[in-house]
């Protein structure tokens, strides 16, 4: 029996919840229209990186909550996370198109950037629920990239539904030429982080 949803459409955060034997439902919000999006993921103007993140990563659970209630669904905690990568103060998403995921890298190389990873917990049902939050902070630095590189970086497809345009836990690890922080975090879900969430919520964790 599962012990908590899991309200996330990134298969690397089923697979980090799998690694720590955390045994979880898939929670599915919607992302893109006919009806647009649950959580709109548009920064604010002028709202800093970091509050940013967690804000989305709190909207997100809290309405994976609602949606308990809506469907008469059994009441277990809501886990969500959300990934930005800083660069300069800017957010870089998941890159559109090639052209937009090349820019990502050339921003990207040869520097150090910032992955910020948030994580939620909602508990408690929609009523009244409470909220645990905790955020993974980590440095990446990446090598000298060539325009060569970088094309065939693109072409590989892995960038689109990746913050800034890369996987760590793919070919991009190639372009890591040091890490400061959490691995799992950068890929998408800090398994201490979320362990220490799950244990306050009475989530059985090694």
């Amino acid at each position: 029996m599962a012990d908590l949803y899991l309200a996330s459409h990134s298969p690397r955060r089923r697979e980090l919840l799998k690694q720590i034997g955390v045994k979880f439902e898939p929670l599915m919000l919607r992302l893109t229209a006919p009806r647009g999006a649950d959580v709109d993921e548009a920064q604010y103007p002028g709202e800093p990186a970091a509050a940013y993140v967690e804000r989305i990563a709190r909207e997100k659970a809290l309405f994976g909550a609602r949606v308990l209630a809506a469907r008469s669904l059994p009441q277990k905690p809501v886990l969500t996370a959300d990934t930005v990568v800083i660069v300069d103060g800017d957010v870089l998403g998941k890159p559109a198109n090639a052209a937009e995921a090349a820019s990502f890298l050339r921003r990207l190389a040869g520097r150090t950037h910032e992955v910020r990873t948030a994580v939620a917990l909602a508990l408690g049902g929609a009523a009244q629920p409470r909220l645990l939050l905790a955020t993974s902070v980590s440095q990446v630095t990446f090598a000298p990239l060539s325009d060569a590189q970088i094309a065939r970086y693109c072409e590989s497809g892995e960038p689109y539904d990746k913050a800034g345009g890369y996987a760590i836990q793919g070919l991009a690890a190639v372009f890591v030429a040091h890490l400061a922080g959490s691995y799992s975090g950068v890929m998408g879900l800090p398994l201490y982080e979320t362990a220490q969430l799950l244990r306050q919520a009475g989530v059985p964790v090694l």
